[in-house]
């Protein structure tokens, strides 16, 4: 399976650079996994496909004010993307131009550039920061004088609704530098209506590294290594997900980091001894993969060439995925972080579909 098989022409115009102001009238296209059938509604409209007796799960990861600018002891401008706080007074981060960072040189943040620290370490793409600050953590530094880390193709300044809106209406467990997407159309009314329903929603975490962001550089798609990403689900979630599945509901992941997640769980001890799981996954995700928990997925539409496409072709059916964005382009959906939705069902013949290059 070749890389160029996921690959499609997008126009610029579909592109959004700004988020719906009403997170729940974006637009959402529905694709039937078993039949291919292609419908057209609003994201509030959902609630219409999704039935009492369902469980609708929910990454509750929080996104950290991850850009900063830091300045080199000679005055130099350095940007800095956090990828994780690692302890109370340590953080590991990417920089624009990480040829030029040294080992043992100092970065000097804050408005009078007070906060000193200094590298310490490299871990493959990564620079390990020590704070040389005693009156605050790592945390509560980058809380202060951090900005939204946008997607590296939005190349604007930071507004005021970004603040707000890339962010969930439930993200609670601080972690991720990037945003779970397909829970940015969810709004309070429209999760009150679904528990009205009778709907089940319940939550895990995973925080979203920026390796969601790095292209493959392989041909050969099954050579990519992908990114590690932190996961957390109680075991309250794992026993709520099997009952849920022995009464005949379906289990509903929002986002591609949730069903990640889950199949993450999966394949671990957790599942099979109902255990709290916490742990780092890998788990990549492409055609021929056999989905064990997820019925049905809410997501955005995603890069050509990327994971993400990659992990709906699996669900959705290669020939399915391909279809469906043709015809989002042609209806002139919009496309990536801020941009529509879809709600997919699984097709279970997906693993035995055969794409030729």
């Amino acid at each position: 399976m070749k890389l160029e098989d996921f690959s499609f022409n997008l126009p610029k115009s579909l592109i959004s650079f700004y988020p719906y102001y009403l997170r729940s009238h974006c637009r959402l296209m529905i694709v039937n996994g078993e039949t291919s059938n292609i419908s057209h509604k609003r994201f509030f409209n959902i609630i219409d496909d999704i039935h009492s007796g369902d469980l609708i799960v929910l990454n509750n990861t929080k996104v950290i004010p991850a850009r900063c600018i830091g300045y080199k002891k000679n005055g130099v401008q350095v940007e800095c993307l956090v990828e994780k706080i690692v302890k109370h007074d340590k953080m590991l981060v990417s920089f624009k131009n990480s040829k030029k960072i040294q080992i043992g040189s100092h970065l000097f943040f804050g408005n009078n550039l007070q906060i000193k620290s200094s590298i310490i370490a490299q871990k493959n793409d990564f620079f390990e920061i020590l704070f040389q600050d005693n009156k605050h953590s790592a945390s509560n530094i980058i809380n202060n004088i951090g900005t939204v880390p946008l997607p590296p193709y939005i190349k604007r300044c930071v507004n005021k609704s970004d603040v707000k809106l890339y962010q969930t209406v439930y993200s609670k467990k601080t972690g991720s530098v990037a945003a779970p997407t397909a829970g940015l159309h969810f709004d309070v009314p429209l999760l009150e209506q679904l528990n009205k329903k009778g709907i089940d929603i319940e939550y895990l975490t995973l925080h979203i590294g920026s390796g969601t962001f790095k292209p493959i550089r392989t041909i050969n798609i099954k050579e990519h290594i992908i990114h590690s990403e932190v996961v957390s689900i109680s075991s309250s979630l794992i026993k709520k997900i099997k009952s849920c599945k022995l009464k005949g509901g379906r289990v509903i992941a929002v986002g591609t980091s949730t069903l990640r997640a889950l199949e993450s769980v999966y394949h671990s001890t957790s599942w099979k001894n109902i255990t709290d799981f916490k742990g780092e996954t890998k788990i990549f995700i492409y055609p021929g993969y056999q989905h064990n928990i997820v019925d049905a997925l809410i997501t955005n539409f995603h890069f050509p060439k990327s994971t993400l496409i990659m992990l709906v072709a699996s669900f959705l059916g290669y020939k399915n995925t391909m279809h469906a964005y043709h015809e989002a382009i042609k209806r002139k959906y919009r496309f990536f972080s801020y941009g529509d939705a879809m709600y997919i069902t699984y097709n279970k013949m997906a693993p035995y579909e055969v794409i030729s290059s």
